[in-house]
């Protein structure tokens, strides 16, 4: 269960609860004056603290401190990197972006700005029915476009559905074009390492790993002087301009030290609780199906199609059940509307509006799966009526 509620808590995906090792890091740095800027001793305290977790964090992502810059949100870093990497290329003459088709809107709305407003153009390699991107497409693009390619963003793990992509033959299809990751989703959950990656660039986020909300990371190769959409005082290579947020950036150190050590255990518990998940509500709901790659995936996330009924309403029923889960992503302020993500792994309007996600972690328990259990049959019957779908 979430920290704060009784409710039971299968949306994880959207955010975790905080661990206590961050809680506990936020609260003793929230308390200690000093911007880590400053060059007296109160101000270099705190830059010690804020460097050494910048070393935790890089550890736990496998690459070099350097890399590390701090940015207020995990948008933020992908508007960044998105942003950067075209306007990096647009100096030597490259201006195709290649994506996929269900990128995280966070990377897919500065790209179709881009389009609009600076003349990118975009080509988007389609996804299976699991959501695996045809990396035969993606091969075939990038030899008819070598010398036009700004950079190339292939999420490492979707966040509707879990599917995991092989990022590393993206990267060797790439050859020297700058490749972004999108990580959020994965960083903490399965084993990840920008360096053995081969990345230009990867977003990760402290809210995913049981961090606090406002603090993420843009990891960038050193050397790569991107345009910063932030100017002011040159923070983070001057790529990222702003007073470090101190407090935040030492819990999400916290945060990401326990989440990665302890990848590996909590790997199989929290499979166990998907395959229980699911077992549990085809046994309740015959006609109900799984979306994306079951193999490789995400220990933690499930999205399910339940067919004639509306997704906003089914959400709303199991919500006053005592049971949280979502619609698909929650980064989009509240906005309900058929999920691209599903639509580019070929469901229909309809049922993309039948489907939720649950996303469980190694806090949950076989007993919360057993109340989802008992409610879901009678929940999906009640808005099977309600819904109007034929």
């Amino acid at each position: 269960m979430a920290g704060n509620s009784t409710q039971i808590y299968l949306d994880h995906a959207a955010t975790t609860p905080m661990v206590q090792p961050a809680i506990d890091a936020l609260t003793a740095q929230i308390l200690k004056t000093g911007n880590a800027s400053s060059l007296h001793s109160t101000g270099r305290s705190v830059r010690k603290e804020l460097e050494e977790a910048r070393e935790a964090i890089a550890k736990a992502a496998g690459c070099a401190a350097i890399h590390v810059i701090f940015t207020g949100s995990g948008t933020e870093a992908n508007n960044l990197a998105v942003k950067g990497l075209y306007w990096l290329g647009v100096k030597a003459g490259k201006k195709i972006i290649i994506t996929s088709t269900f990128e995280h809107h966070a990377v897919m709305d500065p790209i179709l700005w881009l389009a609009e407003h600076e003349g990118a153009q975009i080509i988007q390699i389609d996804v299976d029915r699991n959501g695996v991107v045809d990396l035969d497409k993606l091969r075939q693009v990038v030899i008819d476009n070598k010398a036009k390619i700004a950079f190339i963003s292939i999420m490492h793990s979707n966040n509707e559905v879990g599917t995991l992509q092989n990022i590393a033959e993206v990267v060797k299809i790439a050859g020297d074009t700058p490749v972004h990751s999108d990580c959020v989703q994965s960083f903490g959950k399965v084993e990840l390492s920008f360096k053995d990656l081969g990345l230009t660039g990867a977003t990760i986020s402290a809210h995913k790993v049981g961090g606090p909300l406002g603090v993420a990371a843009l990891i960038l190769k050193r050397g790569l002087d991107i345009e910063p959409i932030l100017h002011g005082g040159g923070q983070e290579r001057d790529i990222r301009s702003g007073t470090f947020n101190a407090p935040s950036i030492v819990s999400f150190a916290a945060a990401a030290k326990e989440s990665v050590a302890a990848i590996a255990d909590r790997d199989k518990k929290v499979r166990a609780l998907k395959s229980e998940l699911i077992q549990t509500i085809k046994k309740n709901v015959s006609d109900a199906w799984v979306n994306g790659d079951q193999v490789n995936c995400l220990p933690g996330i499930t999205s399910i199609t339940f067919p004639k009924t509306d997704s906003e309403g089914l959400l709303l029923l199991l919500d006053s059940e005592g049971i949280a889960c979502s619609t698909g992503s929650a980064c989009s302020a509240g906005v309900q509307r058929p999920s691209h993500v599903l639509l580019a792994m070929g469901l229909t309007e309809d049922e993309t509006t039948s489907t939720l996600r649950f996303s469980v972690s190694h806090s949950n328990t076989l007993t919360e799966i057993a109340k989802l259990g008992s409610v879901i049959a009678s929940v999906v019957a009640r808005s099977r009526a309600a819904s109007g779908k034929k």
